[in-house]
């Protein structure tokens, strides 16, 4: 399987790349790859330990002439969002990530690829795996459970690495340094609801939205894309009351840092307005597709014939349709410092139905530490409002970004020297791990980097092969220059 990667140059990062994508590593199922990790630094004789957060951490010696120089720290993460279309069968698991080629960039066969943050583990490994490189002491650390809970990150010690220049691995622009990102919060809303009899005369039906893009809740926030979740809320609120529609349950969603590409609800509806139902279905298609028609071309809005016993009491139906319809969304406000930079959002991520609760999670994001928080009360009063209990998790904080950072300067003057082209040095929306560390580690300077990817987070994503090559030139480089 994925034998063509061996075919791709630079040899030795599709080599470890091919080698990631063949051990199943979900977040917080990533004893997988951590044996696997643990076994390359054994059979390479490098010094190998692991922390108890699970992290794992490989030191290789300084080459001839760089005994003297500081440090260095290759950070990437090992875990992998694991998402995929309604008709794919694989198990994270389980089963290997199958990939092929197509007009130059890497994708898997219905489900995340995986390159984030896979192609910066490859990269380490290449680099741990490599005689003819030039470079300071070496620490790899490979960080787990990254996107959903920086657990990791977290959970490092603060004396365990000795660089004093870290490069993260794990962002997904060529050509663009990360100085900065968001700092963010989760928001969870458990709503208990009274359940009803199934009316007489009602047939059951699943209306279903799909074929959104969905992404990342940091990186495309802002690019418009529709959310199931409230897509299928509005449906909801805009024909319960004239159809006579009574809500069984509501699913959509499963990431806290992934924008929803599906969702389905479960309705009974009289039986003499089912041919208003699939005339209203037709309807509310046509209007996604002309209000989307930019941003999520391929919406679509579905009916079909489900099974359930009881549906949720009128004022239990009323209170989450209102709150689901009425919960932010997207973003919050833009920077007045950055240009085109997003300061505040929150993602409506994730709605389960669980035994006589519907289940809420939303994941706001910040630049702004008083403006996170602010977000989080936003969402948790409307869900309180409709009567849920409401919690939050602890949150992490934003990596501040530092203009005279020694090593943005040096990573962008030295792509710019191999490709004759002016680098941007950004902050990102998104969330990086160097908030973290940066608090563990004050005196760290640090950049993020990495090869140009999109879609990630969903089936959709994909690594361009090109940007690979550059990726792996300038780390080399980056390594002879420190």
């Amino acid at each position: 399987m994925n034998e063509f990667l061996k075919t791709l140059q630079p040899e030795k990062i599709w080599h470890y790349f091919g080698e990631v994508l063949n051990i199943p590593r979900p977040s917080k199922k990533e004893e997988k790859i951590r044996e696997y990790l643990l076994t390359f630094g054994k059979t390479h004789s490098l010094e190998t330990e692991v922390d108890n957060a699970g992290n794992v951490l490989i030191r290789k010696p300084a080459t001839a002439g760089f005994e003297n120089h500081n440090g260095v720290v290759l950070q990437a993460h090992i875990d992998m969002v694991a998402e995929k279309t309604g008709a794919s069968v694989h198990n994270f698991e389980s089963d290997p990530i199958e990939v092929h080629e197509e007009n130059g960039w890497i994708k898997a066969k219905d489900t995340t690829l995986g390159a984030d943050n896979g192609i910066g583990v490859a990269a380490c490994l290449a680099v741990l795996d490599s005689n003819d490189l030039q470079h300071p002491a070496l620490e790899c650390l490979f960080t787990v459970d990254e996107e959903t809970g920086l657990t990791g990150a977290f959970g490092l010690k603060t004396d365990w690495l000795k660089g004093k220049t870290l490069l993260n691995l794990d962002s997904e622009d060529d050509g663009q340094f990360f100085i900065g990102c968001a700092g963010g919060i989760g928001t969870y809303a458990d709503y208990a609801f009274d359940l009803e009899q199934m009316p007489n005369a009602h047939k059951i039906y699943a209306v279903k939205i799909h074929g959104l893009q969905g992404g990342h809740s940091g990186d495309d926030i802002n690019k418009g894309r529709g959310n199931a979740n409230q897509l299928l809320a509005r449906f909801l609120y805009s024909f319960s009351d004239k159809l006579s529609l009574r809500l069984a349950s509501f699913s959509g969603g499963n990431l806290h840092n992934a924008i929803p590409r599906e969702a389905t609800a479960t309705i009974a509806v009289p039986d003499t307005k089912i041919l208003d139902l699939e005339k209203s279905v037709i309807t509310y298609e046509k209007v996604l597709q002309n209000e989307l028609r930019h941003a999520d071309e391929k919406v679509k809005f579905s009916l079909a014939p489900a099974s359930a016993d009881k549906v949720l009491a009128k004022k239990s139906q009323s209170c989450i349709v209102f709150a689901l319809c009425a919960c932010p969304h997207g973003v919050l406000r833009m920077s007045d410092t950055m240009e085109n930079f997003v300061e505040t959002s929150t993602n409506l991520a994730s709605v389960k139905t669980e035994n006589g609760h519907i289940k809420i999670v939303t994941s706001q994001r910040s630049s702004v530490e008083t403006a996170k928080y602010f977000a989080a009360h936003r969402v948790a009063s409307t869900f309180k409002l409709a009567g849920a209990e409401v919690t939050h998790n602890d949150g992490y904080p934003g990596w501040n970004p530092d203009p005279g950072s020694k090593i943005a300067r040096l990573a962008a003057d030295t792509f710019n020297k191999l490709f004759n082209q002016e680098p941007k040095v950004l902050a990102i929306h998104a969330g990086l791990e160097c908030g973290l560390i940066g608090e563990k580690y004050p005196e760290m300077d640090m950049v993020s980097f990495g090869p140009t990817m999109r879609g990630v987070h969903s089936p959709d994503e994909k690594l361009e092969i090109k940007a690979v090559e550059r990726f792996w030139k300038l780390l080399v480089e980056i390594l002879k220059q420190l």
